[in-house]
């Protein structure tokens, strides 16, 4: 897993960075080949297969969140604060309009992680994936208080069924078409209130409570990624689908579910992911054969990963792999003070400057993840032994 992590956040810094250094090459290659997505795929299916072994094992949905909370947060924090304290000294270009959003509302949606999902333009491009990300944690909550957890294989091919479905019947939303509806700062409001409860509640150690925070962090899930979020309604079903794809290998692999069964739900899944893009059809951002193309090698990258999981793997890719958070959240950092130093290549590629920028990120992440990261999950380990409960 590490590995693969390794390989998908190089990926998508590569994606991020050929905007600065590799123009020619990213405008001939995005078309048949969509890095980003590849990349994120890829991330979307480890993230599956580790983060509800990651609650099973602590048999404890206090301790999990406070374990997750402690290792996205840190770092995310010092990011977004380093990214700002440097647009203020002039040496990084940062995003000031919001679509008229106030700070307050911009800073809320992004302390809850939801914010691509609650009409919030991202301070830091990557941050939309967490998005989904903590949309995910709320339903493995869900299922696993409800007691319905190993149940990944049907969730998974539930939702891309109704994804297929959905382009089938031809069903359209706007853009974050909730926040449309009742009002960005309404939205964003009240998701923040509902998130804070239902992860309080869910905390909890008597049972009603229990059960109520978790299937109403659930319902905010349900009800954001279909309809609020800026991808298209199908793409946010087949995110959630890739990600309790993951789930349902885990299953396979540790003897809960049989192979063959998610061999079908792998099946379904990638059927149902592909005939959605091919029925979207291409659009002005987004062409259906450079989406198909990234799924399919996300999904035989994992394969691949997966057949070779007994295997000794190169200490580089592995060493990514621990870093990996930190090069998805440190790079968009770098490229916004390349950007407010050097500019940007427009007319040409240059190769020794996309390098150049992997040289300096790469021991820059090493830091980061030591100094930031590690102390920030030593912290969390720490307070969930003496939070979690008899």
């Amino acid at each position: 897993m590490d590995a693969l992590r390794g390989i998908a956040a190089v990926v998508v810094v590569f994606d991020h960075s050929s905007y600065a250094f590799m123009p020619d090459l990213r405008r001939e290659l995005m078309p048949e080949f969509n890095t980003s997505r590849y990349g994120i795929m890829v991330f979307f299916l480890v993230s599956g297969y580790i983060i509800p072994a990651s609650l099973e094992r602590r048999g404890c949905v206090r301790t999990f969140w406070i374990g997750r909370l402690f290792r996205i947060y840190p770092l995310w924090a010092a990011g977004v604060i380093t990214l700002f304290a440097l647009n203020q000294l002039g040496i990084a270009e940062v995003r000031t309009d919001f679509d008229g959003q106030s700070a307050t509302t911009v800073a809320l949606a992004h302390i809850t992680l939801l914010q691509e999902l609650l009409g919030t333009p991202n301070l830091l491009l990557v941050l939309w994936t967490l998005s989904y990300e903590m949309a995910f944690y709320l339903l493995v909550v869900t299922l696993f208080t409800v007691r319905r957890h190993q149940r990944s294989a049907a969730v998974a091919v539930t939702l891309a069924v109704l994804a297929a479905v959905s382009v089938t019947a031809g069903a359209t939303l706007p853009v974050s078409a909730l926040s449309g509806t009742i009002g960005i700062g309404p939205l964003i409001a009240l998701a923040s209130i509902t998130m804070v409860v239902a992860i309080c509640c869910a905390s909890a150690s008597a049972p009603q409570p229990r059960l109520f925070g978790s299937v109403l962090g659930g319902v905010l899930a349900l009800a954001l990624v279909p309809l609020n979020g800026t991808v298209p309604l199908w793409e946010g079903l087949v995110i959630l689908a890739v990600m309790f794809l993951g789930t349902a290998i885990y299953r396979a692999e540790h003897g809960q579910s049989t192979w063959r069964y998610a061999a079908c739900t792998a099946a379904v899944v990638v059927a149902c992911a592909v005939g959605s893009a091919y029925g979207h059809g291409d659009g002005a951002l987004f062409t259906r054969r450079g989406w198909i193309a990234s799924f399919l090698l996300a999904v035989l990258t994992f394969g691949i990963g997966l057949a070779l999981r007994r295997r000794r793997i190169p200490r580089l890719l592995t060493g990514l792999g621990t870093i990996s958070y930190s090069v998805y959240l440190v790079h968009p950092v770098l490229l916004a003070v390349s950007d407010g130093t050097i500019g940007r290549a427009r007319q040409r590629d240059s190769l020794v400057l996309e390098v150049t920028f992997f040289a300096v990120l790469l021991p820059l992440c090493v830091l980061t993840h030591r100094y930031i990261e590690a102390p920030g999950q030593a912290w969390g380990r720490r307070l969930a032994r003496r939070v979690r409960p008899p």
